[in-house]
């Protein structure tokens, strides 16, 4: 089921700010403290809601350095791709992965201190990897703009 407008609205108010309560949501979009939970918890059940993070400064922890690595696997075969994506999940580095069409088949996002640990990663960590076959890596320059929010 679709949210209605008032969905929306809460959701809108949930991405800026998971941190609200049920009464200043309620506040906010002039409806009362029941109303409100009870839409929550509905958003929650069917998995409109999935978690609530805590999103992270990278740079007051140490990793100023952010790459994209476009992978090409050895063979475009499902047995390697799943062999392939539970090493990546393995990897914290990697914090984005997904299957990408075009010449890669992966699009990497990766997070790390500096160029050596990138190098370091690269080196022992990536192309170590038995499936792959090629790793194509931009680095990012600056960030322009970097939101976790989506457009309702």
């Amino acid at each position: 089921m679709m949210p209605d407008e008032t969905d929306k609205k809460i959701l809108r108010l949930l991405q800026e700010d998971a941190h609200l309560t049920y009464k200043d949501i309620a506040r906010k979009i002039n409806l009362s403290l029941t109303p409100v939970h009870d839409r929550i918890k509905k958003l929650e059940r069917e998995g409109v809601i999935q978690k609530y993070v805590t999103i992270l400064n990278k740079d007051k922890l140490g990793k100023q350095l952010m790459v994209y690595c476009q992978v090409s696997l050895a063979k475009q075969t499902f047995d390697i791709s799943e062999v392939f994506n539970a090493a990546i999940r393995n990897l914290p580095e990697v914090v984005e992965c997904n299957l990408i069409s075009g010449n890669y088949d992966y699009m990497l996002k990766i997070v790390v201190p500096d160029m050596e640990s990138y190098h370091t990663f690269h080196q022992k960590k990536l192309s170590t990897l038995s499936e792959v076959s090629l790793i194509n890596t931009v680095f990012v320059i600056s960030e322009v703009k970097n939101s976790f929010a989506l457009p309702i």
